[in-house]
Protein backbone atom coordinates (compact mmCIF):
# COMPACT_ATOMS: atom_id res chain seq x y z
CA UNK A 1 0.00 0.00 0.00
CA UNK A 2 2.88 1.98 0.57
CA UNK A 3 4.55 2.06 -2.31
CA UNK A 4 1.32 2.36 -4.35
CA UNK A 5 0.75 5.77 -2.68
CA UNK A 6 4.78 6.68 -3.44
CA UNK A 7 3.93 5.72 -6.87
CA UNK A 8 0.99 7.76 -7.45
CA UNK A 9 2.84 10.83 -5.45
CA UNK A 10 5.65 10.63 -7.68
CA UNK A 11 3.01 10.39 -10.83
CA UNK A 12 1.42 13.44 -9.86
CA UNK A 13 4.70 15.47 -9.27
CA UNK A 14 5.67 14.29 -12.44
CA UNK A 15 2.53 15.41 -14.38
CA UNK A 16 2.31 18.96 -12.32
CA UNK A 17 6.26 19.23 -13.88
CA UNK A 18 4.92 18.40 -17.18
CA UNK A 19 2.95 21.22 -17.65
CA UNK A 20 -0.63 22.01 -17.26
CA UNK A 21 -2.55 19.24 -15.59
CA UNK A 22 -5.84 18.57 -17.59
CA UNK A 23 -9.25 16.45 -16.28
CA UNK A 24 -8.12 13.54 -18.37
CA UNK A 25 -5.19 13.26 -16.52
CA UNK A 26 -6.53 13.66 -13.27
CA UNK A 27 -8.64 11.10 -13.27
CA UNK A 28 -6.27 8.98 -15.17
CA UNK A 29 -4.36 9.60 -11.91
CA UNK A 30 -7.13 8.79 -9.51
CA UNK A 31 -8.12 5.91 -11.45
CA UNK A 32 -11.48 7.69 -11.24
CA UNK A 33 -13.68 8.15 -14.23
CA UNK A 34 -13.45 11.83 -15.91
CA UNK A 35 -17.40 12.71 -14.75
CA UNK A 36 -16.95 11.53 -11.29
CA UNK A 37 -13.74 13.72 -10.87
CA UNK A 38 -15.60 16.80 -12.19
CA UNK A 39 -18.91 16.24 -10.51
CA UNK A 40 -16.69 15.66 -6.89
CA UNK A 41 -14.99 19.39 -8.12
CA UNK A 42 -18.66 20.58 -8.29
CA UNK A 43 -20.14 19.73 -5.33
CA UNK A 44 -22.70 17.01 -6.45
CA UNK A 45 -24.18 15.59 -3.56
CA UNK A 46 -24.29 11.92 -4.73
CA UNK A 47 -19.84 12.20 -4.74
CA UNK A 48 -19.16 10.42 -1.29
CA UNK A 49 -17.32 13.06 0.95
CA UNK A 50 -14.04 10.29 1.37
CA UNK A 51 -13.87 10.77 -2.60
CA UNK A 52 -14.46 14.35 -2.86
CA UNK A 53 -11.38 14.98 -0.57
CA UNK A 54 -9.59 12.53 -2.39
CA UNK A 55 -10.01 14.80 -5.61
CA UNK A 56 -9.54 18.04 -3.62
CA UNK A 57 -6.58 16.83 -2.30
CA UNK A 58 -4.93 15.73 -5.77
CA UNK A 59 -5.62 18.95 -7.23
CA UNK A 60 -3.93 20.93 -4.56
CA UNK A 61 -0.94 18.40 -5.52
CA UNK A 62 -1.24 18.42 -8.73
CA UNK A 63 -1.89 22.30 -9.41
CA UNK A 64 -5.04 21.02 -11.45
CA UNK A 65 -7.80 23.88 -12.26
CA UNK A 66 -10.68 23.47 -13.89
CA UNK A 67 -12.03 25.39 -16.95
CA UNK A 68 -14.05 28.41 -14.68
CA UNK A 69 -16.17 28.93 -18.03
CA UNK A 70 -16.71 25.05 -18.76
CA UNK A 71 -17.75 24.77 -14.49
CA UNK A 72 -20.43 27.51 -14.39
CA UNK A 73 -22.48 26.26 -17.60
CA UNK A 74 -22.28 22.92 -16.16
CA UNK A 75 -23.34 23.64 -12.30
CA UNK A 76 -24.70 27.46 -12.79
CA UNK A 77 -22.06 28.19 -9.96
CA UNK A 78 -19.04 30.89 -10.15
CA UNK A 79 -16.81 29.12 -7.60
CA UNK A 80 -16.33 32.62 -5.67
CA UNK A 81 -17.39 34.10 -2.65
CA UNK A 82 -17.74 37.89 -2.50
CA UNK A 83 -17.13 40.35 -0.13
CA UNK A 84 -16.67 44.33 -0.22
CA UNK A 85 -13.79 45.84 1.76
CA UNK A 86 -14.70 49.31 2.47
CA UNK A 87 -11.79 51.90 1.64
CA UNK A 88 -10.97 55.49 1.29
CA UNK A 89 -9.43 58.77 2.06
CA UNK A 90 -8.15 59.00 6.03
CA UNK A 91 -10.03 55.48 6.26
CA UNK A 92 -7.51 53.49 8.35
CA UNK A 93 -6.12 50.00 7.02
CA UNK A 94 -7.71 47.25 9.36
CA UNK A 95 -4.86 44.47 10.65
CA UNK A 96 -7.99 42.83 11.90
CA UNK A 97 -9.53 42.59 8.61
CA UNK A 98 -6.45 40.49 6.71
CA UNK A 99 -6.70 38.04 9.78
CA UNK A 100 -10.57 37.16 8.82
CA UNK A 101 -9.43 37.10 5.51
CA UNK A 102 -6.63 34.39 5.91
CA UNK A 103 -9.57 32.38 7.91
CA UNK A 104 -11.84 32.69 5.12
CA UNK A 105 -8.59 31.29 3.12
CA UNK A 106 -8.50 28.47 4.96
CA UNK A 107 -11.86 27.08 4.09
CA UNK A 108 -12.24 27.82 0.39
CA UNK A 109 -8.78 26.41 -1.17
CA UNK A 110 -9.79 23.49 0.44
CA UNK A 111 -12.74 23.45 -2.26
CA UNK A 112 -11.80 25.43 -4.56
CA UNK A 113 -13.35 28.67 -4.10
CA UNK A 114 -11.84 31.98 -5.26
CA UNK A 115 -12.53 35.99 -3.36
CA UNK A 116 -14.03 38.57 -5.60
CA UNK A 117 -13.30 41.22 -3.01
CA UNK A 118 -14.98 44.86 -4.31
CA UNK A 119 -13.52 47.81 -3.25
CA UNK A 120 -16.42 50.12 -1.61
CA UNK A 121 -16.57 53.76 -0.24
CA UNK A 122 -18.21 53.34 3.51
CA UNK A 123 -21.38 55.17 2.24
CA UNK A 124 -21.55 53.07 -1.04
CA UNK A 125 -21.77 49.79 0.18
CA UNK A 126 -25.02 49.17 0.16
CA UNK A 127 -24.71 49.83 -4.10
CA UNK A 128 -21.66 47.81 -4.25
CA UNK A 129 -23.24 44.69 -2.71
CA UNK A 130 -25.64 45.12 -5.31
CA UNK A 131 -23.33 45.66 -8.43
CA UNK A 132 -21.60 42.69 -7.00
CA UNK A 133 -24.22 40.39 -6.88
CA UNK A 134 -25.61 41.06 -10.48
CA UNK A 135 -22.07 40.62 -11.75
CA UNK A 136 -23.10 37.40 -11.65
CA UNK A 137 -19.56 36.13 -10.28
CA UNK A 138 -20.04 35.04 -7.11
CA UNK A 139 -22.30 32.71 -5.46
CA UNK A 140 -22.42 34.32 -2.43
CA UNK A 141 -21.49 37.24 0.19
CA UNK A 142 -20.44 38.09 3.58
CA UNK A 143 -20.70 41.69 4.89
CA UNK A 144 -18.95 42.54 8.08
CA UNK A 145 -18.68 46.03 10.24
CA UNK A 146 -22.09 46.04 11.09
CA UNK A 147 -24.05 48.67 12.34
CA UNK A 148 -26.81 49.84 14.30
CA UNK A 149 -30.14 49.59 12.05
CA UNK A 150 -27.49 48.24 9.63
CA UNK A 151 -29.90 48.80 5.77
CA UNK A 152 -27.36 46.27 4.26
CA UNK A 153 -29.09 43.39 5.84
CA UNK A 154 -32.82 44.71 4.35
CA UNK A 155 -31.14 45.02 0.80
CA UNK A 156 -29.21 41.41 0.97
CA UNK A 157 -32.45 39.37 1.83
CA UNK A 158 -34.09 40.89 -0.75
CA UNK A 159 -31.02 39.58 -3.15
CA UNK A 160 -32.05 36.00 -2.96
CA UNK A 161 -28.37 35.07 -3.11
CA UNK A 162 -26.74 33.03 -0.43
CA UNK A 163 -24.95 35.34 2.60
CA UNK A 164 -24.26 35.45 5.62
CA UNK A 165 -23.24 38.33 8.72
CA UNK A 166 -19.76 38.71 10.76
CA UNK A 167 -21.82 40.06 13.94
CA UNK A 168 -24.77 41.38 14.65
CA UNK A 169 -26.81 44.80 13.99
CA UNK A 170 -28.84 46.17 17.09
CA UNK A 171 -32.04 47.80 16.19
CA UNK A 172 -33.56 45.44 13.62
CA UNK A 173 -35.17 42.20 14.18
CA UNK A 174 -32.35 39.46 14.15
CA UNK A 175 -33.98 36.81 11.84
CA UNK A 176 -31.08 36.78 9.08
CA UNK A 177 -27.82 34.04 8.84
CA UNK A 178 -24.88 35.26 11.25
CA UNK A 179 -21.91 34.61 13.58
CA UNK A 180 -20.76 36.95 15.84
CA UNK A 181 -19.19 36.72 19.08
CA UNK A 182 -21.04 37.87 22.54
CA UNK A 183 -19.28 41.23 23.07
CA UNK A 184 -21.57 42.17 25.42
CA UNK A 185 -21.06 39.35 27.81
CA UNK A 186 -17.27 39.31 27.23
CA UNK A 187 -16.73 43.13 28.41
CA UNK A 188 -19.28 42.40 31.47
CA UNK A 189 -16.82 39.17 32.53
CA UNK A 190 -13.87 41.52 32.14
CA UNK A 191 -15.48 44.46 33.88
CA UNK A 192 -16.87 42.36 36.35
CA UNK A 193 -13.41 40.97 37.24
CA UNK A 194 -11.40 44.55 37.71
CA UNK A 195 -14.72 45.18 39.99
CA UNK A 196 -13.96 42.15 42.33
CA UNK A 197 -9.96 43.03 42.48
CA UNK A 198 -11.17 46.68 43.86
CA UNK A 199 -11.17 49.00 40.78
CA UNK A 200 -13.78 51.60 40.37
CA UNK A 201 -12.92 54.09 38.06
CA UNK A 202 -12.39 51.94 34.79
CA UNK A 203 -11.78 53.38 31.12
CA UNK A 204 -12.60 52.15 27.95
CA UNK A 205 -10.67 52.75 24.82
CA UNK A 206 -13.52 51.03 22.32
CA UNK A 207 -13.54 51.13 17.95
CA UNK A 208 -15.67 53.09 16.51
CA UNK A 209 -19.34 54.15 17.78
CA UNK A 210 -21.06 53.56 14.88
CA UNK A 211 -19.85 49.69 15.35
CA UNK A 212 -22.17 47.39 16.62
CA UNK A 213 -19.49 45.35 18.55
CA UNK A 214 -18.22 48.86 20.44
CA UNK A 215 -21.76 49.91 21.05
CA UNK A 216 -22.53 45.98 22.77
CA UNK A 217 -19.07 46.14 24.43
CA UNK A 218 -19.73 49.61 26.45
CA UNK A 219 -22.89 48.31 27.18
CA UNK A 220 -21.74 44.62 28.97
CA UNK A 221 -19.18 47.73 30.98
CA UNK A 222 -22.04 49.74 32.10
CA UNK A 223 -24.32 46.62 33.04
CA UNK A 224 -21.38 44.87 35.66
CA UNK A 225 -20.36 48.60 36.77
CA UNK A 226 -24.22 48.95 37.56
CA UNK A 227 -24.23 45.25 39.13
CA UNK A 228 -21.61 46.98 41.58
CA UNK A 229 -23.48 50.43 42.18
CA UNK A 230 -20.97 52.06 39.84
CA UNK A 231 -21.51 53.90 36.51
CA UNK A 232 -18.63 54.39 33.42
CA UNK A 233 -17.75 57.72 34.00
CA UNK A 234 -17.95 59.53 29.77
CA UNK A 235 -14.48 61.26 30.34
CA UNK A 236 -13.23 57.59 30.69
CA UNK A 237 -14.43 56.45 27.08
CA UNK A 238 -13.02 56.95 23.64
CA UNK A 239 -14.44 55.44 20.69
CA UNK A 240 -11.53 55.47 17.84
CA UNK A 241 -9.97 53.32 14.64
CA UNK A 242 -8.31 49.87 16.63
CA UNK A 243 -4.85 51.29 15.81
CA UNK A 244 -1.79 51.44 17.78
CA UNK A 245 -1.44 55.42 17.78
CA UNK A 246 -5.25 55.60 18.50
CA UNK A 247 -4.12 53.80 21.72
CA UNK A 248 -1.29 55.74 22.62
CA UNK A 249 -3.46 58.88 22.36
CA UNK A 250 -6.30 57.78 24.27
CA UNK A 251 -4.05 56.22 26.88
CA UNK A 252 -2.39 59.40 27.64
CA UNK A 253 -5.53 61.18 27.47
CA UNK A 254 -7.00 59.31 30.22
CA UNK A 255 -4.24 59.53 31.90
CA UNK A 256 -4.13 63.58 32.21
CA UNK A 257 -7.38 63.63 33.89
CA UNK A 258 -7.80 64.78 37.21
CA UNK A 259 -8.85 61.75 38.66
CA UNK A 260 -7.21 58.94 36.50
CA UNK A 261 -8.48 55.35 35.87
CA UNK A 262 -7.02 52.24 37.35
CA UNK A 263 -7.98 50.08 35.15
CA UNK A 264 -8.49 50.15 31.25
CA UNK A 265 -10.54 48.15 28.99
CA UNK A 266 -8.65 47.90 24.92
CA UNK A 267 -11.27 46.36 22.22
CA UNK A 268 -7.73 45.20 20.43
CA UNK A 269 -4.92 44.14 21.68
CA UNK A 270 -3.35 46.78 19.29
CA UNK A 271 -5.12 49.12 21.08
CA UNK A 272 -3.53 47.59 24.26
CA UNK A 273 0.03 48.07 21.98
CA UNK A 274 -0.28 52.02 22.09
CA UNK A 275 -2.02 51.69 25.51
CA UNK A 276 0.81 50.15 27.18
CA UNK A 277 3.61 52.30 25.37
CA UNK A 278 1.58 55.40 26.79
CA UNK A 279 1.97 53.57 30.67
CA UNK A 280 5.39 53.06 30.33
CA UNK A 281 6.27 56.73 29.14
CA UNK A 282 4.35 57.60 32.27
CA UNK A 283 6.48 55.38 34.72
CA UNK A 284 3.21 53.39 35.73
CA UNK A 285 3.68 49.53 36.15
CA UNK A 286 0.87 47.72 34.43
CA UNK A 287 -1.38 45.16 36.81
CA UNK A 288 0.14 47.37 39.71
CA UNK A 289 -0.49 50.86 39.21
CA UNK A 290 -2.71 50.50 36.18
CA UNK A 291 -4.60 46.69 35.25
CA UNK A 292 -5.33 47.10 31.83
CA UNK A 293 -7.26 43.64 29.68
CA UNK A 294 -7.75 43.76 25.94
CA UNK A 295 -10.04 41.69 23.71
CA UNK A 296 -7.64 39.27 21.96
CA UNK A 297 -8.62 38.54 18.26
CA UNK A 298 -5.57 35.97 18.13
CA UNK A 299 -3.53 38.11 15.94
CA UNK A 300 -0.27 35.72 15.33
CA UNK A 301 2.17 39.24 15.30
CA UNK A 302 0.77 40.60 18.47
CA UNK A 303 0.10 37.67 21.01
CA UNK A 304 -0.95 39.07 24.96
CA UNK A 305 1.76 36.43 26.30
CA UNK A 306 4.92 38.01 24.92
CA UNK A 307 3.69 41.86 25.94
CA UNK A 308 6.43 42.99 28.78
CA UNK A 309 3.81 42.52 30.93
CA UNK A 310 1.55 39.50 29.25
CA UNK A 311 -2.21 40.84 29.23
CA UNK A 312 -5.67 39.65 30.87
CA UNK A 313 -7.70 39.29 27.78
CA UNK A 314 -11.26 38.09 26.11
CA UNK A 315 -10.16 35.29 23.34
CA UNK A 316 -12.05 34.67 19.95
CA UNK A 317 -10.36 34.22 17.07
CA UNK A 318 -11.07 35.98 14.22
CA UNK A 319 -9.26 33.60 11.87
CA UNK A 320 -11.30 30.86 13.13
CA UNK A 321 -14.29 32.99 12.28
CA UNK A 322 -13.23 33.17 8.97
CA UNK A 323 -13.06 29.76 8.04
CA UNK A 324 -16.55 29.46 9.93
CA UNK A 325 -18.01 31.54 7.80
CA UNK A 326 -16.92 30.54 4.16
CA UNK A 327 -17.23 26.70 5.89
CA UNK A 328 -20.87 27.74 6.12
CA UNK A 329 -21.62 29.23 2.85
CA UNK A 330 -19.34 27.07 0.92
CA UNK A 331 -21.30 23.83 2.50
CA UNK A 332 -24.93 25.88 1.84
CA UNK A 333 -24.13 26.45 -1.88
CA UNK A 334 -22.59 22.72 -2.66
CA UNK A 335 -25.29 21.35 -0.37
CA UNK A 336 -22.63 19.26 1.50
CA UNK A 337 -24.05 19.78 5.35
CA UNK A 338 -26.61 21.24 7.33
CA UNK A 339 -25.02 24.06 9.53
CA UNK A 340 -26.43 26.31 12.68
CA UNK A 341 -27.72 29.49 10.19
CA UNK A 342 -26.82 31.84 13.98
CA UNK A 343 -23.89 31.14 15.54
CA UNK A 344 -23.09 33.49 19.19
CA UNK A 345 -19.39 32.67 20.18
CA UNK A 346 -18.47 32.99 23.85
CA UNK A 347 -15.56 34.79 24.36
CA UNK A 348 -13.01 33.14 26.72
CA UNK A 349 -11.72 35.70 29.75
CA UNK A 350 -7.89 34.34 30.16
CA UNK A 351 -6.14 35.68 33.46
CA UNK A 352 -2.68 36.96 33.22
CA UNK A 353 -0.28 39.63 35.02
CA UNK A 354 -1.73 42.90 33.48
CA UNK A 355 -4.51 42.94 35.87
CA UNK A 356 -4.05 43.05 39.90
CA UNK A 357 -6.12 44.99 42.74
CA UNK A 358 -6.31 48.35 42.62
CA UNK A 359 -3.92 50.55 43.90
CA UNK A 360 -4.57 52.18 47.77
Amino acid sequence: MKAALEREDFKALRIAKAGNVNLKQLSQLLGLSQTTVSRALNGYPEVNAETRERVLDAVRRTGYRPNRAAQRLATGRAGSIGLVMPTADGHDSDVHFGEFLAGLGDEAVRHDFHFVINPSHPDDEEATCKRLVASGNIDALFIAYMREKDPRVALLKSLSIPFIVHGRSIGIPTDYPYLDIDNTGAFHDATKLLVQLGHRRIALLNGPAHFAFAIRRKKGMEAALAEAGLRLDESCVQHTPMTDEHGFAGMKRFLALPERPTAILCSSTVLALGAVRALNQAGLRIGADVSLIAHDDVLPMLKPENFSVPLTTTRSSLRSAGSRIAKRLISRILNLETLPEQELWKAELIVRASTGPAPR
